[in-house]
C-alpha cells in the first residue's frame, strides 16, 4: 500500500523559514521521481518542486524558485523541501507524491497524504 506522510509544517513569519519531510512507503522510492505539491482550499492542487531518482538536475516552480531547495534521502525513504524566506502568498497545505520524469504530475493520485499546513503570517 502507497503511503506518504508529510510533517514539517506549522506558523512561521514572513521572511522565515521552514523544512518540510516526508516520508514514503510502498513502493520502491529510489528509482521514483518524487514531487512536492500544494494546495489552498478552494484552488487546485499546484506543483511546486521535483526531483529526479539520483537526487540531480531538480526542477522548482517560477514562484518558489531560488527560495525553495528539494532533496532527497533514499535510505530514509524520505524527501525534504527546504523552504526560506517564506512569503504569505505561500501558505498552503503541503503534499509530496511520486511523480512522472517529464511532466512532474504525482503518479499516486489514490494515495495522496495528509499533508501538513504551512502558515506564512505575522
Amino acid at each position: 500500500q502507497v503511503q506518504f506522510v508529510e510533517s514539517g509544517g506549522g506558523l512561521v513569519q514572513p521572511g522565515g523559514s521552514l523544512r518540510l519531510s516526508c516520508v514514503a512507503s510502498g513502493f520502491t522510492f529510489s528509482t521514483h521521481t518524487m514531487s512536492w505539491y500544494r494546495q489552498v482550499p478552494g484552488k487546485e492542487r499546484e506543483y511546486v518542486a521535483g526531483i529526479p531518482t539520483t537526487g540531480g538536475s531538480t526542477d522548482h516552480a517560477d514562484s518558489v524558485k531560488g527560495r525553495f531547495t528539494i532533496s532527497r534521502n533514499n535510505v530514509k525513504n524520505t524527501v525534504y523541501l527546504q523552504m526560506n524566506n517564506l512569503k504569505p502568498e505561500d501558505t498552503a497545505a503541503y503534499f509530496c507524491n511520486a511523480a512522472f520524469r517529464i511532466s512532474w504530475a504525482p503518479i499516486f493520485l489514490r494515495a495522496w497524504g495528509q499533508g501538513t499546513q504551512v502558515t506564512v503570517s505575522s
